[in-house]
């Protein structure tokens, strides 16, 4: 008896511990939001924000830069100056094994070249997309506002605007790319170039008519007024600004600081040329070695666990380059104060925390439109069971790795 009472008491104690751990987690996890949104209210945007004509909030996200922040302290600056210092010692082994290996003392960018050849086939490709999606999506929306509140069919019109304009989309912004980095055999970065502005030309047109197509709907105009549309200056400044959720106005900044700009240039190019050196320094002699032994399992799984350490200085390399450089080098040149690309993913303890962190541009668009809306289409409703809602975001999650897939 005494052992049965005894073993109550230690699944008891079990039982509490496990949901002891649970609550301390979420009210974690709580206090980590509320923080996170009060220290988001209380700091000021750059510039004056103006309010939405289509009478939606724009969006508010404080305009921090985690890492241009992480810079101003002392300490973390030396890890910027340390990796500077790594690319100079591979800039001077380069030229060191070129002067003993071959008697020069020329640095050769073949790699780069051929990774980047083809530009003209690019330019010509990403311009017909941008045309299409500057054009086509744009006067698609005014000509259906412009008889949608006045046809006898809105369900008709709307079904007959939605197929034609599918068709355009799957040919100019789906098989078009495909075709133009198959046919015209483009190199990697060439290719990746193409397929990240399809990807990107899609998502945009998708956010521009999901979030316009629901005001005109509701705006019924009074007799002898034009439908309300949405201006043609604001949607050219979102496809180039760097978010993926169209507004009718975003915070702006007051000025450009050209200081910034060419800063922010010059670290992108930096970066290049550091992928090129993590390349042929580390990864090119580990995937193409010099004698002619032939291919096993070992070989390579010894080739996979070589290149493990430049693979993940590469992924740091493309993330600061990408989601801190170039998004935020757009974002000065449009003065847009919007500039929460990310968040501090570094400190993730869990995947679910890290995939919601470290690209808040593709997970906002993923949250409003494949989460979100999929909620309100197949339940009518945002809040569901736990069950369901682990179902809905395995769903978003595939829906991303899809499109990562096609990267």
């Amino acid at each position: 008896l005494q052992l049965m009472l005894w073993l109550k008491k230690l699944f008891l104690l079990y039982v509490l511990q496990v949901v002891k751990g649970n609550v301390l987690k979420q009210v974690q996890d709580q206090l980590g939001d509320l923080l996170d949104k009060a220290l988001t209210d209380s700091i000021q945007p750059f510039g004056q924000i103006r309010p939405a004509a289509n009478g939606k909030a724009t969006l508010m996200k404080a305009p921090l830069l985690f890492i241009s922040e992480l810079f101003e302290i002392n300490h973390i600056r030396t890890i910027y100056h340390m990796f500077i210092a790594i690319l100079l010692i591979f800039c001077l082994s380069t030229l060191a094994v070129d002067f003993f290996d071959q008697g020069r003392l020329v640095l050769e960018f073949d790699l780069l070249f051929f990774a980047f050849g083809k530009l003209g086939t690019v330019t010509w490709a990403w311009t017909v997309m941008f045309v299409y999606t500057l054009l086509v999506p744009y006067f698609t929306l005014v000509f259906w506002g412009s008889l949608y509140h006045s046809f006898p069919s809105k369900l008709g019109l709307s079904l007959g605007a939605g197929l034609v304009l599918s068709a355009a989309q799957t040919c100019v912004l789906g098989i078009f790319p495909v075709y133009v980095a198959v046919h015209y055999e483009l190199p990697p970065a060439s290719r990746f170039i193409v397929i990240l502005e399809q990807i990107r030309f899609l998502m945009k047109s998708y956010s521009f008519m999901r979030e316009t197509a629901p005001v005109i709907m509701k705006n019924t105009p009074k007799q002898g007024e034009s439908p309300r549309s949405p201006t043609f200056s604001s949607y050219l400044y979102f496809l180039f600004c760097p978010t993926l959720i169209y507004r009718e106005s975003y915070p702006r900044n007051s000025h450009i600081r050209w200081k910034y700009v060419f800063t922010t240039l010059g670290m992108i190019f930096g970066c290049l040329f550091y992928g090129y050196f993590i390349l042929v320094r580390l990864c090119v002699p580990v995937f193409r070695p010099k004698s002619n032994q032939p291919f096993s399992k070992r070989t390579m799984v010894l080739a996979v666990f070589h290149a493990i350490l430049p693979g993940t200085m590469l992924l740091l390399l493309c993330f600061f380059a990408f989601l801190h450089c170039w998004l935020n080098l757009f974002g000065e040149l449009l003065r847009f104060a919007d500039r929460m690309f990310y968040k501090d993913w570094w400190n993730s303890t869990s995947f679910a925390n890290y995939y919601r962190t470290w690209n808040v541009v593709v997970h906002d668009w993923l949250y409003y439109y494949g989460y979100r809306d999929f909620l309100l289409v197949s339940t009518g409703r945002l809040r569901l069971h736990p069950v369901e809602k682990y179902i809905k975001k395995t769903k978003t999650i595939i829906q991303s790795a899809a499109r990562h897939i096609v990267l």
